[in-house]
């Protein structure tokens, strides 16, 4: 690719692009999100963007946890990075068809080679310290007895939840390698739509022989878009999630959306603990890291104003120093 070029674009899709708010995930739910979706993306590529798309599992991961734990004296329970592999099948056809239509829809579909969507491996590191702390919250709400009984029985470890409940929680260590990214980088050069390391990526570790193995954690999703953008060597890193920027004391009377700010500053807030982990934390740091590693600029901003995001009319921009 040589020079970073800004309409290469690495896009992150929040969990809200397939799920929203009050929504219960029926199949028409899904479909409805993944088209709203596929419209900002046809729309910037219609203008000679290439796009590589990346995805949040959240909901996702829950919902199979769930099936998993209901049908567990029928049918046995499968493991997180097999689960994380299942979203990535689920939620890439779903990004795969839609894109494909709106690309027919606007008689555009012969401009890109088409769109595929890949099951992505990430590595993450055996020294990581997550592995010691586990802070990510998935599946189930359980009453504190039972998750004393599960945690026994499973050797799992179990948390009480801010929103009620005990539930389980996995380590999400670092992501430090995009395992497939060459793949990625020949298909988005060669005019494919690709969609890969979709809800962080299968997280794996590599064994002292070379071998890989699947790990039972959940990388940040918005952390491995980073690991990716940076390696495709995209110019553009773009967050689209449920709010339209980054804010100072967010839910604050003084809050106060941020339009641009350099990799420094973002930097200071963050520190500042403006930006909470779990929500806008991750995407914030991720965005700092594309910008320190190359990249030319980073934009987080609303799904529904996906396209005025990309073209710098919305959201905020983080830039380097």
């Amino acid at each position: 690719m040589g020079e970073r070029d800004e309409k290469y674009l690495l896009i992150a899709l929040g969990g809200n692009a397939f799920q929203t708010k009050g929504e219960v995930g029926t199949p028409e739910n899904y479909w409805r999100n993944a088209y709203r979706a596929a419209e900002t993306i046809v729309r910037i590529v219609k203008e000679g963007y290439r796009v590589a798309i990346t995805h949040g599992n959240g909901p996702q991961v829950g919902v199979i946890m769930e099936w998993m734990e209901r049908s567990k004296d029928v049918i046995p329970p499968m493991s997180m990075d097999i689960a994380g592999a299942m979203t990535q099948g689920w939620l890439g056809y779903l990004l795969m068809q839609s894109i494909h239509n709106i690309l027919i829809k606007y008689g555009i579909k012969d401009s890109v080679k088409g769109v595929v969507a890949i099951v992505n491996q990430v590595l993450v590191s055996k020294e990581d310290p997550a592995w010691r702390n586990p802070t990510k919250y998935v599946g189930s709400y359980f009453a504190e007895e039972e998750a004393k009984k599960l945690a026994k029985e499973k050797g799992w470890t179990f948390k009480p939840d801010p929103r009620g409940g005990w539930r389980r929680v996995v380590p999400s260590p670092d992501p430090k390698e995009n395992v497939e990214v060459e793949a990625v980088k020949k298909l988005l050069n060669e005019g494919w739509i690709v969609v890969a390391s979709g809800g962080g990526g299968i997280p794996v570790i590599r064994n002292s022989d070379g071998s890989l193995q699947g790990v039972e954690a959940v990388i940040d999703k918005d952390l491995a878009g980073e690991v990716l953008a940076t390696a495709l060597e995209v110019g553009t890193f773009v967050v689209l999630t449920d709010v339209d920027g980054a804010y100072i004391d967010f839910g604050k009377p003084t809050q106060r959306k941020i339009d641009v700010m350099t990799a420094s500053e973002a930097e200071k807030y963050y520190k500042q603990g403006h930006f909470k982990p779990g929500a806008m934390g991750p995407k914030v740091l991720a965005s700092i890291r594309f910008v320190r590693r190359g990249g030319k600029k980073a934009i987080i901003g609303h799904l529904y104003k996906g396209y005025e995001v990309i073209k710098g009319l919305s959201g905020t921009m983080i830039v380097p120093d």
